[in-house]
């Protein structure tokens, strides 16, 4: 009778385990190398942070680390220093013509401010009108009297003599002008001005009517504001006060103010 034979059992681990262990060696060292690379050399760091005590970050790009021939390292810092700072400002090629155009265009302010005075002097108009400087360029300040009627927007033929003036000497510069109408607070209701708002816009736009009628200037060098009852000198608690209050303002801007400031 035959017998079956017994099947042979393989001692030791499972063939799947010598595979696992090599896995898990594997998988043991590498987190090792990291660990070791992770590791932080405590001298070089400390070379650094006293590199960043002693000096400025960017002073000759220093090194951190000494170098091994002292006198290599010398050389180094030396060609550094004689080198040129890269970020040392140049001297503008264009800067003398900007300030020659500066100064000429202050020069001729300076000159209009002079013929303006004049003229209010031998006009004996300085009490009605007068012309100042400040940072926007020649201020003029008309009262409403030298110029028109009360409750009007229609320019007096009193007024044209220095009217022609001014726009005489605007059309030597090509300075923007601004022009404000001003009034005092008491009110107006008319079917022409049914406000201050509407009186002091009007008698703004027929200065600059006049002026680019009267010498052709360009209507764009020109704006007109009219600023109500909204920016009193004086208080509006008497008669003289009033009158103050009641004022066109000529702003013949300085070019170095710029155009967006006279808004």
């Amino acid at each position: 009778m035959n017998r079956r034979p017994q099947s042979r059992e393989d001692k030791g681990a499972p063939k799947w385990m010598v595979t696992f262990s090599d896995l898990m060696t594997l998988i043991l060292v590498f987190f090792i190398m990291l660990f070791s690379m992770s590791v932080v050399d405590a001298n070089k760091f400390r070379a650094i942070a006293e590199s960043f005590q002693d000096r400025a970050v960017f002073d000759g790009f220093p090194s951190v680390i000494p170098f091994e021939n002292p006198s290599d390292n010398a050389e180094v810092n030396d060609d550094t220093d004689e080198s040129p700072d890269p970020f040392e400002e140049t001297t503008d090629p264009f800067e003398a013509y900007i300030d020659e155009d500066e100064e000429k265009m202050n020069q001729e302010l300076d000159n209009l401010m002079d013929d303006v005075n004049e003229f209010l002097e031998v006009n004996e108009l300085t009490e009605e009108i007068s012309a100042s400087r400040d940072d926007r360029g020649v201020v003029l300040v008309l009262q409403e009297q030298a110029l028109f009627e009360s409750a009007a927007a229609e320019i007096i033929p009193d007024a044209y003599p220095f009217l022609d003036k001014v726009g005489t000497l605007l059309d030597t510069i090509p300075n923007m002008v601004k022009v404000e109408g001003h009034t005092d607070s008491r009110p107006i209701s008319t079917a022409q001005f049914p406000s201050n708002w509407e009186l002091s816009g009007a008698r703004a736009s027929s200065i600059i009517r006049y002026l680019v009628d009267s010498e052709s200037l360009a209507p764009e060098r020109f704006l007109a504001v009219g600023y109500g009852d909204t920016r009193p000198v004086v208080p509006n608690t008497t008669v003289d006060n009033l009158q103050q209050n009641r004022r066109i303002v000529i702003v013949i801007s300085d070019p170095n103010y710029g155009d967006e400031d006279l808004y």
